[in-house]
């Protein structure tokens, strides 16, 4: 039937394809477009930096200095070269980590078959759908043979559903039922194959909708983010009055306003906080990247500030905490367990294994009903539903209400309907109408299976003689036939995992479709806190918004839930205080990855509207890799304060040293050039060395920071500035000293300079860490520190004896005994941090000895 439609209808032409893209766009959802090479050069041209230094060249041309006006444009190019790097590098960092991919679609197209990148799909496509497709567009049937669509996507049914084919071309209906002939986009074909027209693409589609209501949610700026701005406004605030201060002074008190105007510059150009939003970009885009490394896709690159906060981790059982690879280790027919140990499947539970293959899908994808079909194996004959000539005629899907599903067969050679059902324990005993002894009898042999962990299953048998079916599955006259438990190790990684939240004062919360007792045999394994209370989903329904916050507060496994029921537990943790993360896979758990803090979507069985919603995104399922990326996000938001902190306390010399000669009338100290030179050692060590800084052993041992805590609390700031002043103080003390021996400007400010770069160096090195020495840090792997140190040092020597470099910096020859000077003056700047940093930890590791000497 599908060669006869390809062949009665030769499709779109290319040339009206490609019209027709160009009219409705690409068939993909919505998102942030990454930025070109030209916006980024325009945006690095547009830098503050560089327009000053560009003032600068313009006034030595006006000055008559040729060399210095050279040496500015120069520099210009140089800081252009470097900014450029850094923004195309974070960018092309984000684009290695935009989940670009997209399904591919088979379509016809000027009377042949092509296949395609679904995002290029366009309405009036005619696809070939066969079993294993992820449907690209949202289409109308048009021929087909068994065809059987997964949307639990849209849905949130588990149940494939059948689909007729429609021979005219009607308007899309919403998802949801049996034997409608629409399809839709990222729903998947599960059996059969057939043709379909598509009617929507993109934003137009089913999908798309959802994911269009959910971007229109706008993202806030993290406190992160806030607090860098108003260090930037602060910086740039008093970095623009300290420099119409500076040319006022010194064109009032020397008479030269050009000159002035110089000096001004150059103290904007020490003030201007540029390396503020480059560090944010920069450690946030590359740990980004180094979250990827450990299986988890940042789809938001805020969040990663927000990992170091969270205080609760909500995660899914099935495929996270265990490895979604099931297989039947028991079953149970009237009371008696069969441990599946042999190879043969006795006589007495063949029943049981045939209607439970019969109750899944003939060709399944789901691990659970693919272990099911595993019993045909072990069974002496083979079960009808293997027969090429019985027919699965219906489906009765399962529903929030009724947790079982139903097939009805049809045989040949019997003229009665046989029907077979699967589900939750409870659901199939309503179906079979069991009295109130055999439900607690089947209650008590449910709980003896769970309590081993094991996911457990009741199966029931019916035959109907009428001709027509009921509407319902409840219309049965059901047998109870027994019970399958499925088996699904707990992931090797997963114990020592949840261990380490518990050290860094995370609360893990186990979310769960199972069965209370197999939830709690799974907590124990993994040592889940409080294993054995549990709240059921039909509990959590029944709870008032404040009975269900005074649950959460101690309950951590939550057994029967369902999906849309998560949106209530974030809602709860997040009213008592709580940073969520939430880990989901389906449609129905878009709205609570939306609301928490942190959402999680899972990479290999989650949907795309999931990934949409989620912040992160765990490329292996694995709940250890949720782990490993709260300990990178720790790491990242420290590195991130260190270099913070280091860029606040150089800044504070280098202000120093270019107001305070114009105060005090004494030679100016630092020129452009000097800045520049700096610079171009503040921005690599800022950008780079401070980021590859790895976590140090108390990462994990801390407990999760304070949200709403600044970036920098005020016992940080003053301690940066005290850095900064000591520096300051020391340098100046240099200047004068030279000055009152009489040694003359270029060697008082040749003495100062390389007094300062050595302090620089100082600073970078005691701040890398502010809870490993100076001698700790030199020992940790840290490339880019030895190529920064390395390359300092040989661009210094190079400045202080090749004459010419020497002269445009406005220096004297050193000699040893000088270079002897700034290099002890510049190590005793930075000594006493170094004395706090050791009296701080001995005070802590003290302090740690005595908790745990005292008995809980």
């Amino acid at each position: 039937m599908i060669k006869d439609i390809a062949s009665a209808s030769p499709g779109l032409s290319h040339a009206e394809a490609a019209l027709r893209l160009q009219k409705d766009g690409f068939n993909e959802l919505p998102s942030a477009k990454p930025r070109s090479l030209f916006a980024i050069a325009i945006g690095v041209v547009r830098e503050p930096m560089l327009l000053l230094l560009v003032s600068c060249a313009v006034i030595y041309i006006f000055l008559g200095d040729k060399e210095e006006a050279l040496m500015m444009v120069s520099a210009v190019f140089v800081v252009m070269g470097i900014t450029f790097y850094q923004e195309r590098k974070a960018e092309r960092t984000m684009e290695a980590l935009r989940d670009l991919s997209s399904p591919r679609a088979l379509v016809i197209r000027d009377g042949e078959q092509k296949r395609i990148a679904g995002r290029e799909v366009v309405p009036g496509d005619l696809l070939i759908l066969v079993e294993g497709d992820r449907v690209p567009a949202d289409s109308i049937l048009l021929s087909g043979h068994n065809v059987s669509v997964d949307e639990s996507l849209l849905t949130g049914e588990s149940v494939a559903v059948g689909k007729l084919a429609s021979a005219a071309d009607i308007a899309m209906e919403r998802p949801g039922g049996d034997g409608l002939p629409f399809v839709y986009s990222g729903t998947l074909v599960v059996q059969g194959r057939g043709t379909a027209l598509v009617k929507a693409t993109g934003i137009g589609t089913e999908i798309g909708k959802i994911g269009r209501s959910l971007q229109a949610v706008g993202q806030e700026p993290t406190l992160l983010q806030r607090s860098t701005k108003r260090l930037v406004r602060i910086f740039a605030v008093v970095g623009l009055s300290l420099c119409l201060l500076v040319v006022l002074v010194f064109g009032l008190t020397r008479g030269s306003w050009l000159n002035g105007l110089l000096a001004g510059i150059t103290m904007a150009i020490s003030m201007i906080p540029e390396e503020f939003p480059v560090v944010l970009t920069i450690f946030l885009a590359l740990g980004a990247w180094r979250i990827a490394q450990k299986n988890v896709l940042t789809r938001h690159v805020p969040a990663i500030e927000t990992l170091g906060a969270a205080t609760a981790l909500c995660v899914d059982k099935t495929g996270t905490l265990t490895q979604n690879q099931m297989s039947v280790s028991k079953l149970c027919v009237n009371g008696a367990i069969l441990d599946l140990n042999a190879e043969a499947l006795p006589e007495a539970y063949a029943e049981l294994a045939t209607f439970g293959i019969l109750a899944s899908q003939p060709d399944p994808f789901d691990p659970m009903e693919k272990a099911i079909h595993e019993l045909g194996s072990q069974t002496p004959s083979l079960p009808p539903a293997s027969r090429n000539d019985w027919k699965l005629v219906r489906q009765y899907s399962l529903s929030p209400q009724l947790l079982a599903m139903s097939h009805v067969w049809k045989a040949p050679d019997n003229p009665d309907w046989i029907v077979a059902a699967k589900g939750a324990p409870e659901a199939i005993g309503t179906l079979c109408r069991l009295d109130a002894g055999r439900k607690e009898e089947l209650d008590i042999e449910v709980k003896e299976l769970a309590r081993q962990g094991l996911r457990v299953l009741a199966v029931a048998k019916s035959r109907r003689d009428e001709e027509t079916l009921p509407d319902e599955q409840q219309a049965f006259a059901f047998t109870f036939v027994g019970l399958i438990a499925l088996a699904d190790p707990v992931r090797p990684t997963v114990a020592r995992a949840v261990a380490d939240c518990y050290t860094a004062g995370i609360r893990v919360i186990m979310i769960t479709g199972d069965y209370p007792d197999t939830a709690r045999s799974i907590a124990r394994q993994i040592g889940l806190h409080s294993p054995e209370e549990v709240v059921t989903g039909q509990e959590l329904g029944q709870m008032s918004e404040e009975a269900l916050r005074l649950r959460v507060r101690s309950v951590n496994i939550f057994a029967r839930v369902m999906p849309e029921q998560k949106l209530l537990l974030v809602n709860a943790l997040k009213a008592i205080g709580e940073v969520v993360a939430m880990t989901g896979d389906g449609v129905n758990d878009a709205p609570a990855l939306k609301a928490a803090h942190i959402g999680i979507a899972m990479g290999r069985r989650g949907t795309d509207v999931a990934r949409e919603a989620a912040d992160l995104v765990i490329l292996d399922d694995d709940f250890s890799s949720i782990v490993e990326a709260i300990r990178l996000g720790r790491r990242i938001y420290t590195n991130i304060k260190d270099a913070m902190a280091y860029i606040m306390a150089i800044h504070v010399p280098i202000a120093g040293l270019s107001l305070l000669p114009v105060l005090f009338g004494w030679p100016l100290i630092l020129l452009p050039v000097h800045i520049v030179f700096l610079e171009l050692i503040i921005d690599p060590a800022c950008s780079v060395v401070f980021e590859a800084v790895p976590e140090d052993s108390e990462t994990m041992r801390r407990p999760p920071r304070d949200p709403n805590e600044p970036l920098f609390t005020g016992r940080a700031l003053g301690l940066s500035l005290l850095q900064g002043a000591s520096v300051l103080l020391i340098v100046i003390g240099v200047f004068c000293i030279a000055l009152f021996r009489g040694q003359g400007e270029l060697d008082a400010r040749a003495l100062t300079y390389t007094t300062l770069i050595v302090a620089n160096l100082g600073l970078i090195l005691t701040n890398l860490s502010w809870s490993r020495t100076i001698i700790q840090t030199l020992r940790m792997p840290n490339k880019a520190l030895w190529c920064i140190l390395g390359g300092v040092l040989a661009a210094v020597g190079m400045v202080l004896y090749i004459p010419f470099l020497r002269k445009l910096f406005r220096f004297s020859y050193l000699h040893p005994i000088d270079l002897a000077i700034c290099l002890c003056a510049g190590v005793v700047s930075i000594l006493w941090f170094e004395g706090f940093k050791y009296i701080r930890n001995r005070h802590n590791l003290k302090k740690k000895a005595l908790s745990a000497s005292v008995p809980a």
